[in-house]
């Protein structure tokens, strides 16, 4: 069978729990330094034991390495990897190709991460056969497009982001953090540009669009849609979130974890999850009531449009009602949704810009802000982007995992034995030396109650076998002692990814890459020396390293051409704008756009 994961993510060793906890079969989580989320590193004490305790349910854990590190980081970098092989952790995520090779004398697995910029097969093909057990693809690939790349690389794992906070750019060639602000994303210090207020202006000044957010995109969420990721020949399922909260990570992680069993269920025989356990949360999960800037399937099922946030970069959260009347410091709402006190509630005021309050008091639909806003107006829609109740139920335990385990006890020369097997994975048998003594009265029930108390083990017991007619007497000690030692045997720890080497591809550039050869992220001489022996000619250094003037900063499915209906390719209308457009900051810098309609995408450039 096809084993199916979920990823999910850790901000830090709680995070990475609760996702165990609630269904994940892999977790991935940043190192002490070199992740592509700086602020998400954690220590080697917590990695190792975040992966004594996912590989209890045969979870696998991840760790982000994946930014382009420097050449006097080289060494600090190998000694990093040399402790995460020794804590236990599954594979590395790698965007730099000294850090892969650096993986590999260590003997860590490699998955390329979605800053390699993983858009085609050729790139996928290649990338497995420099070392790759795993491509994580670009966000912006559609299922038809995932498909193909399984078609014709069938060898290869694919993972694919189905839910989170999506970057406008192909990740990994954005630069627009590093040219405005000295912070690179390919050094995990985006300063996220692409959630900035642009005006868009024509070549003679014209202002098409006022301070409007552009470039921020909606939250991705495929969980509809996941079932068609699997047929497409994904078999990682990754939820973006590695800044995000342990609430959001228990609600989105359980959710989608039911959302795969379903597609086992319906398809028996043909998929499995890739780790082991059943979930029961004490919530009934809901996405709507986490951080989303509302939300998209992107381009799974091709170009449409309302994939942007225009109006705002942060959070809406549910549709709760429409404003019905507001009365001296309350306001009633029209709409069948319960609210508590200390509710957080926004709005788009008349300028379209977002307003957000506290409730103090709720009497029914009557609600009293702590403050009343100065722009509501009554027919407004209201949205909740903080839900005390559901905040207060997942602060608190809210799930358990357990691995049913089916037992079967015997008398052997001796004494007696136990097998354990759990999970149709891995048996464990355990023996005693006692002597056979027939029991003066049924023991059968007193031998369950012991055998079947797992207490703090990630264990539950569905069955007891015994021969017929079993009636020997065996003290309570004696069967605990026997149970703890086979369920101290059992090894449900993930098995390590099959090895060997592929054999050697050329590697097919994007003519972007040809153009603009800083897109290569050259950042030291390791990964410049990798590529010189794969390509002609010499590679220059990273845009961190040697910056251009008027440097491609982004490649961008999303266009704007598009997403304000001027798209003739899609029945647009013809636009009266003067070619070619421009972004405006706020404090006068320029960004030109260029609409490359042969690939149906929009390049941003600097002026």
């Amino acid at each position: 069978m096809t084993q199916l994961e979920l990823l999910a993510p850790a901000k830090n060793l709680e995070c990475g729990i609760a996702a165990v906890e609630h269904g994940a079969d892999a977790v991935y989580i940043g190192a002490p330094r070199f992740g592509a989320r700086a602020a998400a590193g954690n220590s080697i004490a917590d990695i190792r034991q975040l992966c004594d305790y996912a590989h209890r349910y045969g979870a696998r854990v991840y760790v982000t390495v994946n930014t382009i590190v420097y050449d006097d980081e080289l060494e600090d970098t190998r000694l990093l990897l040399a402790e995460l092989k020794q804590s236990g952790v599954d594979a590395v995520l790698v965007q730099d190709m000294a850090v892969m090779l650096l993986c590999k004398e260590a003997g860590l697995p490699v998955h390329a991460s979605t800053q390699t910029d993983n858009r085609t097969a050729e790139k996928v093909r290649w990338l497995s056969s420099v070392g790759f057990s795993r491509v994580v693809l670009a966000r912006e690939l559609s299922a038809g497009e995932i498909s193909a790349i399984h078609r014709e690389v069938p060898g290869v794992e694919l993972e694919v982001f189905v839910h989170g906070a999506l970057c406008v750019s192909y990740s990994g060639v954005c630069y627009a953090s590093q040219h405005c602000f000295g912070r690179s994303a390919n050094r995990g210090e985006c300063a996220q540009f692409c959630r900035m207020k642009f005006d868009l202006v024509d070549s003679g000044g014209s202002v098409i669009e006022r301070g409007r957010y552009l470039l921020s995109l909606k939250d991705l969420n495929l969980y509809g849609q996941l079932e068609q990721l699997v047929q497409a020949g994904a078999v990682s399922f990754k939820i973006e979130g590695r800044l995000k909260d342990i609430v959001y990570v228990k609600n989105v992680t359980a959710a989608y974890s039911g959302r795969m069993d379903e597609i086992i269920r319906r398809n028996p025989g043909k998929y499995r999850r890739a780790s082991w356990g059943s979930v029961r949360c004490t919530f009934t999960p809901d996405l709507k009531k986490t951080f989303n800037r509302g939300y998209t399937s992107y381009f799974l099922e091709g170009r449409q449009p309302g994939i942007a946030s225009f109006d705002t970069p942060k959070a809406l959260g549910e549709f709760v009602g429409t404003v019905k009347e507001i009365r001296g410091a309350s306001l009633t709402v029209a709409g069948v949704s319960a609210f508590a006190n200390g509710d957080g509630l926004c709005f788009l005021n008349a300028d379209r810009g977002l307003e957000g309050f506290r409730v103090n008091r709720v009497e029914g639909n009557r609600l009293f802000p702590l403050q009343m806003p100065q722009h509501l107006r009554q027919g407004m829609a209201l949205y909740r982007n903080n839900d005390q109740e559901f905040e207060r139920l997942l602060s608190k335990p809210s799930a358990e995992r357990k691995i049913p385990v089916a037992m079967r006890l015997a008398a052997v020369d001796g004494g007696f034995s136990l097998e354990v097997a759990a999970g149709g994975q891995c048996k464990s048998v355990a023996t005693v030396a006692f002597g056979h003594q027939r029991a003066a009265k049924p023991q059968r029930e007193n031998i369950i109650r012991q055998l079947t108390k797992l207490g703090n083990t990630p264990y539950e017991c569905d069955t007891v076998a015994m021969p017929d007619g079993f009636g020997y007497f065996i003290p309570s000690s004696l069967l605990a002692e026997l149970r703890r030692k086979a369920i101290d045997g059992l090894d449900m720890r993930p098995a390590a990814p099959a090895g060997g080497e592929k054999p050697a591809v050329g590697y097919v550039p994007l003519d972007e890459y040809r153009r603009y050869p800083y897109l290569y992220n050259v950042s030291n001489g390791m990964a410049r020396r990798f590529y010189a022996a794969r390509h002609t000619g010499s590679l220059p250094a990273a845009f961190e390293v040697q910056p251009v003037s008027n440097p491609l900063l982004m490649q961008c499915r999303h266009c704007l051409r598009y997403s304000l209906g001027y798209c003739a390719k899609h029945g647009g209308r013809q636009p009266s704008w003067r070619e070619p457009l421009f972004l405006s900051l706020a404090d006068g810098r320029r960004f030109r756009l260029q609409f490359d309609c042969n690939h149906c995408q929009m390049n941003v450039y600097a002026e």
